[in-house]
């Protein structure tokens, strides 16, 4: 993090974790054991330079061990109990932003925005007011369907307590690959069109900002086409697209199809292609 941010001069880390490995069973107590092995990567995070914005990712796709959150399994109330324990824990610091959720799929998202909108207001009370929250969406969270699904129409709803949308942001990611999975080396497209021009249209029309929290590719020629193209416009419509985070890097090593961790050591470190062209600013 600390090459990404002197080096390539990133600003935003997106840090995922499991809730399985933060309490024992849905609404249980955080595993300080656990938690503080979590902390020393988000103090890090924070150490790596006085403006990054570190995000809390509960990597669990709206669900725990497969039961939908509020649909058939956890229930809300234990859901909002791990937010308000982490909310708590980082409320003094603003530069902790929360990404409620990675993921959702299959679910019924007028529950879930309702799901949502608990866990955001039970958030705000616990006085973290200013910390930005990440609104997910369905199918994976995608740019694409964003607004089809119903995603947007629902998560619009969603709001501060105080009546406000302040630093909420709507969460969503896109691939390059032939089918949108992120599990090949190849692209095919920029995403522009279908997706993130509509959605700017849509964002601007409806005064909100949304960040594209997961993109990325192979290191190859096709990925460094377009995925250059696709970052090229969401800085050109900054105005609602609030900022992009690659995947991935850190324990993935050089195998892993999309990977994005440099090589070498100290003070010297050495970008992969895509990160290198692409995502170092």
């Amino acid at each position: 993090m600390n090459h990404f941010v002197k080096d390539d001069h990133m600003n935003v880390f997106r840090l995922p974790v499991g809730w399985q490995y933060l309490v024992s069973s849905p609404g249980g107590t955080l595993n300080s054991g656990n938690l503080q092995k979590y902390d020393q990567l988000m103090q890090e995070c924070l150490k790596s330079s006085t403006t990054t914005l570190c995000m809390i990712d509960i990597h669990n796709y709206a669900r725990w061990n497969k039961q939908i959150i509020g649909q058939g399994g956890p229930s809300n109330a234990q859901y909002v109990s791990l937010w308000t324990q982490l909310a708590t824990k980082y409320k003094g610091n603003e530069r902790v932003g929360f990404e409620l959720m990675n993921e959702p799929h299959e679910v019924d998202i007028a529950k879930w925005a309702d799901t949502v909108q608990q866990v955001v207001t039970a958030i705000r009370g616990t006085g973290a007011t200013a910390q930005i929250i990440l609104l997910p969406g369905n199918d994976y969270t995608s740019a694409g369907k964003f607004i089809s699904n119903g995603s947007g129409a629902a998560l619009s709803k969603v709001t501060n307590p105080d009546g406000s949308f302040n630093n909420l942001i709507f969460d969503v990611h896109k691939y390059l690959d032939s089918d949108n999975s992120g599990t090949h080396t190849e692209c095919v497209t920029d995403n522009i069109a279908d997706a993130f021009q509509p959605l700017a249209t849509w964002l601007r029309t409806s005064n909100r900002m949304a960040m594209l929290s997961e993109t990325g590719g192979g290191n190859t020629a096709s990925c460094t086409k377009y995925m250059c193209q696709e970052i090229a416009f969401l800085n050109a419509n900054s105005d609602v697209y609030l900022g992009y985070i690659g995947w991935s890097a850190g324990s993935f090593g050089p195998t892993y199809e999309l990977n994005e961790t440099p090589t070498g050591s100290g003070n010297n470190w050495q970008d992969t292609s895509l990160v290198k062209v692409c995502l170092k600013r």
